[in-house]
């Protein structure tokens, strides 16, 4: 009998939505790919709508959908800390009132079942990761009252053997010392284990007094440290006089010695940490494999850390460990306990919305640009794009279905030859039009990872650093301490980009490229060709590869066109994205706007 699943994550800042069916996780897209709302919350409708129509299905064609976390739970953890730590009740109705919303935004009007923010984030982990059992370790800034877990998986079940609650929590101390130096605590934390390698362990000893360990799997945020119940800041004066500054600073104006210095000791200690957590889940949960979920695993240096000295031989990490990776969990406990079988195992993440050939030519022509077409000669596209790439050529590159998870695969992605001097600064500055640096990535043919970096570990889904080992100079990807964040890329799983790579090697002798996501920043990756044409036209880079066509800067007059999405810019993002009020049913760019 036919079994599918809708899985949902909504109020958050990762709303998602995905579709597993008989066993197989067929779609998964996060909701603010399709408003161009960065981190945007809410009910995930668009993405809700395209994984039917991606499938063939109705909504009276779904048997079950699944909700990510406990919404009595979530709402009794909002309340304790809105209350300053006072009140510990979990309001009742919060479930109906959900459900309530559900049918009425989304008009589905049958089962929906409810399961727990830490159980949704281990099955997340362990039902995709094809292991028949496996330890599972969670970590994540707070879900309902949970902050971590301590779970064991054995064919379709899983045991969470222990919780660690909020306050106390690894995650919102990462979080908080990047607030406190002038880090966006959601959404650019992870910026700081790119900078940690620039610094020095200087504040190691302070930043271990922020966490204490009591004991086997537990451990304390020393609350004086913190406002995370008490104040608008997440930090109180306590922590500014532990480090002796007023504030960490700004680092979108300055990147200071301290904040590099702040960065590494702060990766230290999270590493520390977590090593220590992952040799007692050994201890309660003896095996061989280990599954991680949650914020923290997106902290590719600690994975790698976590793999080199812990305990497990065989990891795994799914594509997206956060809010939208729980909605796949959630999916995944509904389907095993209606089904009563395995899920298959999740091999991509290239789960989201593609576009033909035809409706891409159709944008190019409204647009009245000048391309090139190689509709009919694949290996020429791939030869003409590695030549633009050896002759230090930014390429935004947007190819096949749209990666599910943080990170950019080889589908929604800006390229550069890493061999280029100050490539990384020219994208920075004339691309992200950001002043933080962008994760230093390597997407590598998986074969040839022996010569150049020292992990012969696959990472299909950028998850682990690795050192560049090569005696091939490559300014563009490597830290002062030669290591990286690695994507390794195998043919079957995306035999385009694969090709690409391929062929820059035959041209250079060199088998990997840079690889940063399709977007500004602030932005969302880029999910239609739309999206892909407004990002290129705004920033400077030298051509897209879209589908099978390459628009050249150099060979079309952009400037109108930029100054046209700058003017629609601000009121875009209040109302309709960019590209809708931009192009309508194939009209001249220049018709639509004058």
């Amino acid at each position: 009998m036919s079994l599918t699943v809708i899985g949902i994550s909504i109020h958050s800042h990762e709303s998602a939505c995905c579709l597993l069916h008989d066993g197989v996780l067929l779609s998964a897209a996060q909701e603010e790919r399709f408003t161009r709302k960065k981190s945007g919350g809410g009910i995930p409708g668009h993405a809700f709508k395209w994984c039917l129509q991606h499938a063939g299905l109705s909504i009276c064609d779904i048997d079950v959908l699944a909700y990510y976390e406990d919404p009595a739970m979530k709402r009794g953890q909002q309340q304790y800390s809105a209350s300053g730590g006072n009140s510990k009740g979990a309001p009742d109705g919060q479930t109906n009132r959900l459900e309530g919303e559900i049918r009425k935004l989304l008009g589905y009007t049958g089962p929906i079942e409810v399961y727990g923010y830490p159980l949704s984030q281990a099955a997340s982990a362990f039902y995709y990761s094809g292991f028949d059992e496996a330890a599972i370790m969670t970590h994540e800034g707070v879900g309902e009252w949970g902050t971590a877990t301590y779970s064991y998986g054995r064919n379709l079940g899983i045991q969470v053997k222990e919780k660690i609650r909020f306050p106390h929590s690894i995650g919102l101390m990462y979080s908080t010392v990047a607030a406190y130096l002038g880090y966006q605590a959601i959404g650019q934390e992870n910026l700081l284990m790119d900078v940690a390698p620039y610094g020095k362990p200087k504040y190691v000893e302070e930043l271990r007094r922020l966490v204490k360990r009591t004991g086997g799997d537990r451990y304390e945020a020393e609350q004086k440290y913190f406002y995370f119940t008490q104040g608008q800041t997440m930090f109180s004066e306590e922590l500014i006089q532990l480090f002796g500054r007023k504030e960490g600073g700004h680092p979108a104006t300055e990147v200071t010695p301290f904040h590099l210095d702040m960065a590494n000791s702060l990766q230290v200690v999270l590493e520390e940490m977590l090593l220590e957590n992952v040799s007692y889940l050994h201890n309660i949960a003896p095996s061989r494999n280990l599954c991680l979920a949650g914020s923290l695993a997106l902290n590719a240096a600690a994975n790698r850390r976590l793999i080199q000295d812990g305990p497990f031989e065989c990891v795994f990490i799914p594509p997206s460990t956060d809010n939208s990776g729980a909605a796949l969990g959630a999916a995944a406990l509904a389907y095993v306990r209606r089904a009563g079988t395995a899920i298959a195992p999740l091999e991509n993440a290239s789960l989201g919305p593609e576009y033909p050939d035809m409706e891409i030519c159709r944008m190019l022509e409204a647009a009245s640009l000048v391309y090139e077409d190689f509709r009919n000669n694949r290996e020429q596209l791939l030869h003409t794009t590695a030549r633009l790439l050896e002759s230090d050529k930014i390429v935004g590159w947007f190819q096949g279905r749209m990666e599910f998870g943080s990170m950019a695969l080889g589908n929604r992605s800006i390229l550069a030859d890493p061999r280029k001097p100050h490539v990384r600064e020219r994208i920075i500055r004339d691309v992200k039009k950001s002043e933080f640096p962008f994760p230093s990535t390597i997407s590598i043919l998986e074969d040839k990872t022996g010569g150049y970096v020292d992990s012969a570990r696959p990472s299909p889904f950028m998850l682990l650093t690795a050192n560049v080992t090569s005696d091939m100079i490559l300014p563009g990807v490597s830290h002062l301490d030669r290591s990286a964040r690695v994507q390794t890329v195998c043919e079957a799983a995306n035999p385009l980009f694969a090709g690409l790579i391929r062929e820059f090697e035959r041209r250079t002798s060199c088998p990997l490229l840079l690889n940063t996501s399709f977007n500004r920043e602030g932005e969302p990756f880029v999910e239609s060709p739309v999206d892909a044409l407004c990002c290129f036209i705004s920033t400077d880079m030298d051509a897209l590869v879209i589908g099978s066509f390459i628009v050249h800067r150099e060979k079309n007059q952009l400037d109108f066109m930029r100054n046209v999405l700058l003017d629609l810019e601000v009121p875009a993002k209040d109302s309709q994205p960019i590209g809708t009020r931009l192009f309508d049913k194939g009209e001249s760019i220049y018709a639509r706007i004058c």
